[in-house]
């Protein structure tokens, strides 16, 4: 169990320091970035299911239509999300993507209640309210919706329930959604290619390395976290994602020094106060739940 907590730390851990890796890839664009990002993801994926030997549970699985559509609609989702979060982190928005992935718990148990019939307790009614009130206020005060973090956190939150739906794991899901995306992030790079207007192989080694390293910076957190949820508790996985976006939010304050007026401030720590009630929730039933389980 114990290098169970060790996966989860670095799988968040890494997710939480994305916003100081991808300013690396520059001065290529989001979009170019985006599609090394795709296609390179493939590549590491290949290599990492013939370890596995995960090719025949693959193949199986793309016989399924349903599966196949379902990861269709997450592979759009997950580029959606990982497009804007690129862009986001290489314009100095690195504190508004926070806000997006400290709200996803919240939109996932949303979902939990429109998508699966879920039934929620008041504690939980309270923390989404709570939630709900600092994203408004921060509407409020800046004079626009807070855009950034809530298409994150709602493209992330649909990708999770797209996987959900699907049934595979974490490897095979991601493997079969790059298939999807990857003739797409290809043939933009071969359109950058043919109008002059491609960055990679042209900006200097290091450029050319972290382009291709961006595959693997999106496959070895994720394996992380498929080793951390087989040995862990899952209410135990649910307090180390708020890791992430906190390291998030340190980096963009701290790092890039972006502001923070009074206002965002009241608005970010009702958004913290309601996760606090969410977590400690959840971390009480799973502690009660493990309990009954010993007694039995």
């Amino acid at each position: 169990m114990s290098r169970g907590y060790i996966y989860g730390v670095i799988a968040y851990g890494l997710w939480g320091l994305a916003p100081l890796y991808w300013p690396l890839v520059e001065p290529s664009t989001a979009l170019e970035t985006l599609a090394h990002r795709m296609v390179w993801s493939l590549f590491f994926l290949i290599i990492i299911n013939l370890v596995l030997r995960n090719w025949k549970k693959i193949f199986d699985s793309m016989k399924d239509r349903r599966v196949m559509l379902l990861l269709l609609a997450a592979a759009i989702a997950v580029t959606t999300n990982w497009g804007l979060y690129i862009w986001a982190v290489t314009n100095e928005h690195v504190i508004d993507s926070s806000l997006g992935y400290f709200i996803n718990p919240l939109i996932n148990v949303a979902l939990g209640i429109f998508v699966f019939a879920e039934k929620l307790k008041k504690v939980q009614w309270l923390a989404i309210g709570i939630a709900a009130t600092g994203v408004l206020w921060l509407t409020i005060n800046s004079g626009s919706i807070p855009w950034i973090g809530l298409i994150l956190g709602f493209s992330f939150s649909i990708y999770g329930m797209l996987k959900k739906l699907a049934g595979l794991d974490g490897v095979e899901s991601l493997t079969i959604e790059s298939i999807w995306v990857f003739p797409i992030a290809l043939g933009y790079l071969i359109y950058l290619g043919v109008t002059s207007q491609l960055v990679f192989g042209s900006a200097g080694i290091s450029h050319t390395f972290f382009a291709i390293m961006a595959g693997l910076f999106t496959a070895l957190p994720l394996l992380a976290f498929g080793a951390a949820a087989v040995r862990i508790p899952y209410s135990s996985m649910g307090i180390l994602q708020y890791l992430s976006p906190t390291i998030q939010f340190i980096i963009g304050y701290f790092i890039v020094g972006e502001t923070m007026t009074s206002e965002r401030w009241i608005g970010y720590i009702l958004v913290w106060i309601a996760l606090t009630i969410f977590a400690s929730d959840a971390l009480r039933r799973g502690l009660k739940s493990k309990s009954r389980a010993s007694a039995s």
